[in-house]
């Protein structure tokens, strides 16, 4: 096995990437292997999908399964090999059906058929052991003897992208929101990887579009959410539990939330969300169901302490998942494109079992003293009072807003981001989106001139709230995102954090600190290229950063 696609990958004096027989995220030889070959398969999907859509024939059931199929392997979702095992043979099939629609659309426009090779003709085994044997086709470092690691570090920051682009466009399919553009970007730059591709500025267009075509996906996403459960309007939101029976959900999945507060529905259950659903709690047509009783416990690395603590069950809808502890086992529950050999799993939404789960649990026996923060400042409620915020910085009063968003983790260093955010000057503001916000959303930082000084705009799901915040801003002041009193300083975990950063590169936004560590897959060359052209800065400490973003410009 070989793995680097996550901030936790294990880092060496002469390499960057997990390659024992068990990832630092908990992930076992087999499950990598396995995930490896069923994004081969997924290649070979694209590359007759592709050429179906130029045609006509575009299969977005086949594109829908292909978005399931890439969120699975995801860092933190699915760590049961026999269901990936299904899925590999599931994405055969898939291909072979695209495969006919293709030969099809060109029998019916007197197209010729293209002779395709690589993943397009490969074929899995019938076996795991067969599996195993072929994975090495599939390594993310197959062809690097060749091509180099240049070419195999943008090769895997490209296929990142695209499971985090998949992951949230598969958030909005469950909602009913999709698009044939977004099918096709995906299939476009899998088809692209498959072809082994070596020119490195093809590389960098590719990651580009990818970017681009994020943008286009967050859109959609942050439209399923509104539409689905009603603009975000700032809510305070208990931390803390009310005495009763008790159901956690974890992960990012708003549809299962929602199916879940509709099945507990005068059950006597409260439902408490956990890590990245904390924004939640802002929905009107979520907030509405007076048993959703509040946020229970920390970011997704402290879910070990968290779900063992809790007194009832618990539901993991979709990415940060770890291994699961014996003292709650039995009692959590997983769904969507999340596994765990042994954990049961919910396939059809229906939660009875996770129900019956929690009625059987003790639930809490007291309520504890109350808690709060407040949620809710995604683009409807801060755009609602531009113009508050528009006198605020032409009359002085805020100097500078930073963007301190992005994914937790459990690597030392991170209590940067606390740091930085509590020595934010008075006239400062701060934006954050993503579960990095368990670092300092528990701060008393105030308001100015009735502005909250700390702005939740929610999950990493609502990147496009905040980057539609900052446009608006730069097109109030007459001037570029990039010219504005605006630091971003972005922490990094998953796969779709670098969808998130290839979106933001994409639009030509510069200056963005990242950190706690940079990804395992640039190189020293590939860091360079991206400081060169964008700027990017790795963190250094609080103070300085501070400091830097600051300074008067030259």
């Amino acid at each position: 096995m070989f793995c680097y696609q996550c901030e936790q990958t294990e880092r060496t004096d002469t390499s960057n990437g997990c390659s024992s027989a068990r990832g630092m995220c908990g992930k076992d030889q087999v499950t990598a292997d396995l995930q490896d070959l069923l994004i081969h398969t997924l290649k070979g999907v694209a590359q007759y999908a592709t050429r179906a859509r130029a045609l006509g024939a575009g299969d977005n059931e086949a594109g829908g399964f292909t978005l399931l199929a890439l969120f699975t392997t995801l860092t933190n979702v699915n760590f049961n090999p026999t269901r990936f095992t299904a899925l590999i043979a599931e994405a055969a099939e898939t291909r072979a059906r695209v495969r006919a629609r293709y030969e099809a659309a060109c029998a019916e426009r007197g197209v010729p058929v293209e002779s395709l090779s690589g993943p397009a003709v490969w074929e899995p085994a019938g076996d795991l052991n067969g599996l195993l044997a072929q994975a090495a086709v599939a390594s993310v470092l197959a062809g690097r003897d060749a091509a180099g690691d240049d070419v195999v570090g943008l090769r895997a920051m490209i296929l990142y992208g695209i499971k985090g682009v998949a992951a949230y466009a598969h958030h909005a399919h469950a909602l009913g929101y999709e698009r044939d553009e977004v099918y096709a970007g995906v299939e476009t730059a899998l088809d692209f990887l498959a072809a082994d591709p070596t020119d490195v500025g093809a590389l960098l267009d590719q990651a580009m579009a990818l970017g681009r075509l994020n943008l286009t996906v967050m859109e959609m996403l942050d439209a399923a959410n509104t539409g689905s459960f009603g603009p975000q309007t700032p809510t305070t939101v208990r931390m803390t539990p009310v005495k009763g029976k008790a159901i956690l959900v974890s992960g990012h999945d708003l549809k299962d939330l929602s199916l879940i507060l509709e099945q507990t529905a005068g059950k006597g259950i409260n439902v408490y969300t956990h890590g990245e659903l904390l924004p939640a709690h802002a929905y009107p047509l979520l907030k509405k169901h007076p048993h959703l009783a509040g946020n229970y416990g920390g970011a997704w690395q402290d879910q070990v302490k968290d779900f063992s603590d809790f007194p009832g069950s618990i539901v993991m809808t979709s990415n940060c998942l770890v291994e699961p502890g014996p003292r709650y086992r039995s009692r959590i529950f997983t769904a969507g494109p999340v596994g765990w050999p042994g954990v049961r799993h919910i396939a059809d939404q229906n939660f009875a079992p996770a129900i019956q789960a929690a009625l059987a649990a003790p639930g809490f026996k007291d309520d504890a003293p109350e808690k709060t923060v407040m949620v809710g400042f995604g683009r409807d409620a801060v755009l609602g009072v531009a113009d508050k915020v528009i006198d605020a910085v032409k009359g002085g009063a805020i100097s500078h807003f930073f963007l301190v968003g992005g994914c937790d983790g459990a690597a030392p260093g991170r209590n940067y981001y606390t740091d930085f955010v509590e020595q934010v000057p008075q006239d400062g503001v701060v934006l954050t989106i993503g579960c990095g916000k368990y670092r300092f959303n528990h701060l008393e930082m105030g308001d100015i001139g009735g502005i909250p000084r700390l702005l939740d705009v929610g999950q990493c799901n609502d990147a496009y709230s905040a980057i539609k915040i900052a446009g608006a801003l730069a097109q109030a002041f007459n001037c570029t995102v990039n010219d504005l009193p605006l630091s971003l300083v972005v922490s990094w975990f998953e796969q779709k954090a670098v969808a998130v950063l290839l979106t933001l590169l994409a639009l030509g936004i510069k200056d963005i600190r990242l950190g706690p560590t940079l990804p395992g897959f640039l190189t020293p060359a590939l860091l360079d290229a991206l400081v060169e052209k964008f700027a990017l800065k790795p963190i250094t400490t609080a103070e300085a950063d501070l400091a830097d973003a600051l300074a008067p410009a030259a």
